[in-house]
């Protein structure tokens, strides 16, 4: 373990070398009981522990709520504009040089009237960012960080803590409701209201649950784009999101990548097989996928030099624990004048979990959906420097009061049948129902 004291707002560095699974890492952090408020989040092979509060952004429908060290907290009310501007807004106030700060969005942040809690971030007491062997903390102070270290180091000489044992959660309940609510969906795009809808599912889950084990064992069992676990204000939620929402890079490198069109996988080499062919066959599969593909590059056009919009990969199957999709990756770069906030406004909430066009669908989701809150949001990260990545929350697991559920859609077009989107939300909610644990 090295130490060194840094003169700046944030004076304290360590860097511990591991040898165990970052995951386990993650895990130990999140159940030491250390911080009350807390975000973990995966991407591309580097995991980030973001925990306690140095500040703090609450957007709800109508106010505003920002805290920030030194200074008293300030509420405003916000009625007016963009949610997203509400944001840019409260985090042009950050009184520090250099910040990260974690945290959720909700569906209905793309409400033409919300209501709720929109947006909840934190930037963190501590931070500990684990890749390749090395664990980089950061912290307030000193005392902080070798706290944090030598939970770490504990973690690299004894043996993990297993985690309990996952009591599945049935997902084969609920068909009747649902299938109606498919059935209604289709009549509308027939009728020529929009052409393509998401409509979703809530199953309760009936036992307390773990959620730091069920962070564990879900991970193990997918292959996410990324992946999350929080803590905040009471509200629990961890997830294997299956795609990206937007990333942007401090340079202005825009990238989305759309997933639409649903098989099973893990049903065994041939079976997978068959239906990775029969994805890539389908023609209702191809055509979900390739309008929500041509709406996330219309999107991209609006905030990106329209020259440099581009779309790779087109239609590569992808891999995502007990589901295949057909998926795309459309980049761009911003346009002068344009923010990583402008970008996350264009492209919230994802196509793949809304619909076309964007604003008949949502406000179809308002009368067949119930109220969603963070499931088809987001979980992100957003940097000083202008960076943000945030992942389209799907696969997940949400716990408030004791009270935890779960919940999953499917694409509605004009070719939908009630049988098979049904189906599609068994095989999503199929990457987490098994893996959710019981509280001891």
């Amino acid at each position: 373990m090295s130490f060194a004291v840094r003169t700046d707002t944030i004076p304290a560095e360590l860097v511990v070398e591991y040898t165990s699974d970052p995951l386990a890492l993650m895990a130990r952090l999140s159940a030491s009981g250390l911080y009350g408020d807390y975000v973990v989040y995966e991407r591309s092979g580097s995991w980030t522990f973001a925990g306690g509060l140095l500040g703090e952004v609450v957007l709800d429908a109508d106010r505003v709520h920002a805290h920030w060290p030194g200074r008293p907290p300030v509420t405003r009310t916000w009625t007016e504009g963009r949610p997203a501007d509400a944001l840019r807004e409260a985090f042009a106030d950050v009184p520090l040089p250099a910040w990260n700060a974690y945290g959720w969005i909700a569906f209905e942040f793309a409400a033409s009237s919300p209501r709720g809690r929109l947006a909840h971030l934190i930037v963190p007491r501590v931070e500990v960012r684990a890749a390749d062997g090395r664990a980089h903390i950061t912290a307030v102070d000193a005392q902080e960080a070798e706290q944090v270290a030598k939970l770490l180091l504990a973690e690299t000489t004894e043996d993990s803590p297993t985690p309990g044992t996952p009591s599945p959660v049935d997902v084969r309940v609920g068909d009747g409701p649902y299938r109606a609510q498919v059935a209604d969906a289709v009549a509308e795009i027939k009728a020529g209201r929009y052409q393509k809808v998401i409509v979703s599912r809530r199953l309760e889950v009936p036992y307390p649950v773990d959620i730091v084990s069920t962070f564990v064992r879900g991970r193990r069992a997918n292959t996410p784009a990324r992946s999350f676990l929080l803590d905040m204000g009471g509200f629990q939620a961890t997830g294997f999101s299956p795609e990206v929402l937007v990333s942007v890079d401090a340079a202005g490198h825009v990238l989305t990548q759309p997933l639409a069109g649903t098989r099973a996988f893990g049903l065994g080499t041939d079976a997978d097989a068959r239906g990775r062919r029969d994805l890539e066959t389908d023609p209702k599969e191809i055509y979900e996928h390739a309008v929500s593909v041509h709406t996330s590059q219309r999107e991209l056009y609006r905030v990106c030099d329209p020259e440099t919009v581009q779309v790779r990969g087109f239609m590569t199957v992808k891999e995502r624990g007990s589901v295949q999709h057909l998926g795309s990756t459309v980049t761009g770069v911003l346009a002068p004048g344009c923010t990583a906030w402008d970008a996350l406004d264009a492209l919230f909430p994802g196509v793949t979990a809304s619909g076309i066009p964007k604003p008949a669908a949502i406000e179809a989701i308002t009368r067949l959906d119930k109220h969603r809150g963070l499931y088809s949001g987001a979980v992100l990260t957003v940097s000083h420097d202008g960076a943000l990545d945030s992942a389209l929350v799907l696969r997940a697991l949400y716990n408030r009061d004791g009270q935890a559920w779960l919940r999953a859609g499917a694409g509605i077009v004009g070719a939908s049948t009630p049988e098979r989107e049904y189906e599609e939300t068994c095989e999503k909610l199929t990457s987490i129902a098994p893996h959710v644990v019981p509280l001891p």
